[in-house]
């Protein structure tokens, strides 16, 4: 449906230039969201695959072991879409203190999307509210080290800033004026908290995203803490216990069709266009993380298997597979620091692996080696190049 536009254009002089900030109306829209037919058919589509996402827990053996992974995983995808050229085996040295040759100042970027993650979700169990303190909060992380530092970390902006384009004069878009940020932002928290919307969940995580990016409340961090506030949503909406939904992946393969999207909600109201797509991402996301955790139980059990055959050295190689399950990228000195083995067992049991094909060593060197679970990084890592 086009409804015009969803906002107001106020004039305003930034660089030494006249420009056109866009102020988006609050939600939800008016006239309000189409819901019925083959929207709604996709609404409970999507919403049935997110409840599957959401049982994995009774499918995997330790759902904790492939949240880890898994969330380091999006980190990888959302930093991508914003130029980042870190990969998940990047980070996962990074965070052993081994990064040969790695981008640094894009791997210290997607840890900190980690830290804001874990920061947020933490303090909803807390029982914060899902509120503006808290996305500046989750910002402040997101912006502690590296890139972005010095861009007002954990503060609205008070100044403009602009999307695409060599100034704003030329830019794609332009966001609210720095004045109007705060009640932007304010209407925005009071639509997540309003109950009487008769919107479910999907529907309003689908909206407010939109609704963040065209505020672009921060000089720097908005899409990954647009993208982050989705998972939050859900978690605060009850679809889902722990925050296994993330869009980036989705959001990456279409991202030309993403942006036209956006636009399309700014320029002529189209919300319906949009929420289709968010509905057809969430589906597909929520499928294909379920397929992924089954593959890794396949995997886990298989190489379970295969090791535990091999004779007397089977237990303790059965303990470091073990470890590779929980952190994929391993040293020997991690290993004995972490599961309590001498450096000769730890480093047998390891060999024993590498011979059997499930772990393979990336140095080349013989000492600091670091050792990696292939197969297992290798189902994790599709479609994690870097842009």
């Amino acid at each position: 449906m086009n409804r015009d536009t969803t906002g107001h254009y106020s004039t305003t002089t930034t660089a030494g230039e006249q420009v056109r900030a866009f102020v988006p109306h609050p939600l939800p829209p008016v006239p309000p969201l189409e819901t019925g037919g083959a929207r709604q058919l996709l609404l409970e589509r999507a919403t049935l695959a997110v409840g599957r996402l959401d049982s994995i827990s009774t499918l995997l053996p330790n759902p904790h072991l492939f949240l880890y992974s898994y969330v380091r995983r999006e980190a990888v995808l959302s930093s991508q879409i914003e130029g980042t050229q870190s990969s998940l085996s990047d980070l996962l040295l990074f965070e052993l203190e081994e990064v040969p040759g790695s981008p640094m100042d894009d791997v210290v970027e997607v840890s900190n999307y980690i830290a804001a993650l874990e920061h947020g979700m933490s303090r909803l169990r807390e029982g914060f509210p899902l509120s503006n303190r808290l996305f500046r909060e989750m910002h402040a992380a997101l912006m502690s080290k590296g890139r972005g530092s010095d861009k007002q970390p954990g503060a609205f902006r008070r100044s403009q800033n602009w999307i695409g384009g060599t100034r704003p004069g030329n830019a794609r878009f332009v966001p609210p004026p720095p004045q109007e940020v705060e009640p932007c932002m304010a209407a925005l928290e009071a639509f997540l908290h309003e109950d009487d919307t008769g919107l479910p969940v999907l529907l309003k995580a689908a909206l407010a995203h939109v609704q963040f990016e065209s505020i672009h409340p921060f000089l720097d961090g908005n899409g990954r803490l647009g993208r982050l506030l989705i998972a939050l949503l859900l978690h605060h909406g009850r679809l889902l216990a722990q925050p296994l939904l993330y869009l980036s992946l989705f959001f990456k393969e279409h991202r030309s069709l993403y942006y036209d999207l956006l636009d399309r909600v700014r320029t002529t109201g189209d919300w319906e266009a949009w929420v289709d797509f968010f509905l057809e991402g969430v589906e597909s996301t929520a499928h294909s993380a379920v397929q992924t955790a089954r593959r890794l139980v396949d995997l886990f059990e298989a190489d379970t298997h295969r090791t535990a055959q091999s004779g007397r050295a089977a237990a303790n190689t059965l303990r470091v597979l073990a470890a590779l399950r929980e952190r994929p990228v391993l040293t020997l000195s991690h290993l004995c620091r972490q599961h309590q083995m001498s450096f000769p067992t730890a480093g047998k049991a390891m060999q024993n692996l590498v011979s059997a094909g499930i772990a393979r060593e990336l140095t080349g060197q013989r000492r600091n080696r670091v050792f990696i679970y292939d197969a297992y990084l290798g189902i994790l890592n599709e479609g994690g190049q870097p842009l």
